[in-house]
């Protein structure tokens, strides 16, 4: 008889506390929208470099230390910090070695560079021998002050859902209370870039030099917060 009443007794308490736990105020839920569109100023493009026959000749080779001391001017010229230019690939190493085994190999050398200026880049293409360019490309790119711009769109998101609430809830001759709930939901797209044949290419033939067109496309950012406010 005493077990029952305990369990009795501990089931009004546990119902007590489900009824206390509901929340009866009255609520508004809105979300809250803000974006932004940037330009990319970080860019990380590749450039292959290629030795090459002049004239088919093979007593007369253009060899891949001029083409990357060629490169190096360019970037320097160009007032590129040097560290922005690094090797992109491990088999850049081996060409001592290949050379000694095959005296007519044709070494070629990968290379990553940043800039923040397209401009630039065409400027040292142009002063690069273009036989010697295997091809050239964007990896990757980037906004330099992409954090403190997420930050100032969400809250912006958020103010908006504020202001949305408070003209829905005094329409109805109430008004808004402390926020209940905050939810992000984030949107920001990075697209990739359209080129010309898909890829920035320059490609070099005996006579002719071809460089793909580039429409840089932005970067978007768009954020949405989902609110809760407490209706006084």
């Amino acid at each position: 008889m005493r077990k029952l009443f305990a369990l009795t007794f501990i089931a009004l308490l546990s119902m007590s506390a489900m009824a206390q736990q509901v929340d009866l105020r009255k609520k508004v839920t809105v979300s809250g929208t803000a974006e932004a569109e940037v330009t990319p100023d970080i860019i990380y493009l590749s450039i292959s470099l290629k030795e090459y026959l002049k004239d088919n000749n093979s007593k007369k080779k253009v060899e891949i230390t001029t083409l990357e001391n060629q490169l190096y001017n360019a970037v320097q010229s160009a007032g590129i910090p040097k560290e922005n230019l690094t090797i992109n690939n491990l088999s850049s190493y081996n060409i001592a070695t290949a050379k000694k085994k095959n005296p007519d190999f044709l070494a070629s050398k990968q290379y990553r560079l940043k800039v923040s200026d397209l401009n630039k880049w065409n400027a040292i293409l142009e002063a690069i021998d273009p036989k010697g360019i295997a091809y050239t490309n964007i990896e990757s790119y980037d906004y330099s002050k992409i954090e403190p711009l997420k930050k100032e769109l969400k809250i912006k998101a958020l103010q908006a859902a504020k202001a949305k609430a408070t003209y829905m809830v005094e329409a109805l001759g109430n008004q808004l209370g402390s926020v209940i709930d905050i939810q992000e939901v984030n949107n920001e797209s990075f697209p990739q870039q359209n080129y010309r044949s898909n890829v920035m290419m320059m490609k070099a033939s005996a006579d002719t030099e071809e460089a793909a067109e580039i429409d840089f496309k932005k970067i978007k950012l768009n954020y949405v917060v989902n609110t809760v406010f407490e209706i006084k």
